[in-house]
């Protein structure tokens, strides 16, 4: 899970004109209330408020990962019900582990623009309702994937969520740089639980994927945390664009960018030239993106880390897209053609 992307539902000014046009007023007490609302827009209100709690739009690299390990892990063959009840308990504790996030972070979210109207920091949402509502939703997890899957897959969810909240939100974020380097390790899981799922057990190359997205999310991150320093710096938040020069961060960035190109082309062995291709042409775009970053940085010149932000979720999909597309072709794996 990228813990730290891009805040739910779009622009705050875009979110202010849809309350004015939907007749919602803001609320203040912990309840979503309403100034000449329907009934029906109340509820309409108050569901979208569960729902942004989950952040839905981070659970989008659950599919990204899930999917493709899964079909990586019974090449050429295609469970869709699995799949589907994996999927589904992935999504509710993802939904889970966002949601107790905003409960342990709605004091930081008040100060920051871009969290400002999450749900908790607005009030749109009781903090016990969000609570009991973080629970539920794990629990439900747990099920789903024991009962549709197996033991392993649904420990590994707890797991993720317990460390997503417990050690990432509750003791990194607010006291080292080095918060997103290793509390990445949450949205790395996906691989880990989609193998499990599939296999009952876990082998070297979910852990190669596994690492992929460890590496991957601090450069996403701290490219995110360059455009929004400011923010970080006013809740306190030790994120390194707060605390390093920008020639330093990119510096770090090309680093980790450099470790998540070699991890990726780790896993060739295992796949056919679809992969292969795909990895090594998705490798080299993203890593000349993020070394033009560090060389416009170091010259001086203006940038716009936003774009590598942005570049990084795109390189992400398509190196997982070929592997599922890999998967299913089921080509020879590189190492029986030679």
């Amino acid at each position: 899970m990228s813990g730290e992307g891009t805040a739910p539902g779009g622009s705050t000014s875009a979110r202010h004109t849809q309350s004015r046009e939907s007749g919602v007023a803001e609320p203040t007490d912990g309840v979503v209330e309403e100034t000449g609302a329907t009934w029906p827009q109340r509820i309409r209100a108050t569901v979208l408020a569960y729902i942004a709690l989950t952040k839905p739009r981070v659970i989008e690299l659950l599919l990204v990962a899930t999917i493709p390990v899964m079909l990586q892990a019974n090449r050429g063959h295609v469970d869709i019900a699995v799949i589907l009840f994996t999927l589904l308990g992935g999504w509710l504790g993802a939904g889970s582990a966002n949601t107790l996030n905003m409960v342990a972070d709605a004091d930081i979210d008040k100060k920051m623009r871009r969290t400002a109207r999450r749900p908790l920091a607005r009030k749109a949402v009781a903090t016990r309702s969000a609570l009991i509502f973080g629970i539920v939703l794990w629990v439900a997890s747990f099920l789903v994937l024991f009962f549709a899957a197996n033991l392993l897959s649904a420990l590994l969810v707890t797991a993720t969520i317990g460390f997503y909240v417990g050690v990432y939100t509750m003791i990194l974020k607010r006291r080292t740089w080095q918060n997103v380097v290793w509390g990445g390790a949450a949205g790395c899981m996906p691989t880990l639980v989609g193998w499990a799922a599939v296999t009952g057990s876990l082998s070297w190359q979910p852990v190669v994927l596994f690492l992929v997205i460890f590496f991957w999310t601090p450069p996403h991150t701290w490219a995110l945390a360059m455009r929004y320093r400011e923010d970080y710096k006013a809740a306190g938040v030790p994120m390194l664009p707060v605390i390093a020069s920008d020639e330093h961060v990119t510096r770090q960035m090309l680093f980790y960018t450099w470790a998540t190109v070699l991890a990726s082309l780790a896993l060739i062995p295992a796949a056919s030239w679809i992969y292969a291709a795909v990895a090594v042409l998705a490798g080299a775009w993203f890593l000349s993106r993020v070394h033009k970053l560090y060389r416009d940085t170091r010259q001086g010149a203006e940038v716009t880390p936003l774009k590598i932000f942005l570049q990084s979720n795109e390189y992400l999909a398509i190196l997982f897209c070929g592997l599922a597309i890999d998967a299913v072709v089921n080509l020879p794996v590189i190492t029986h053609v030679f």
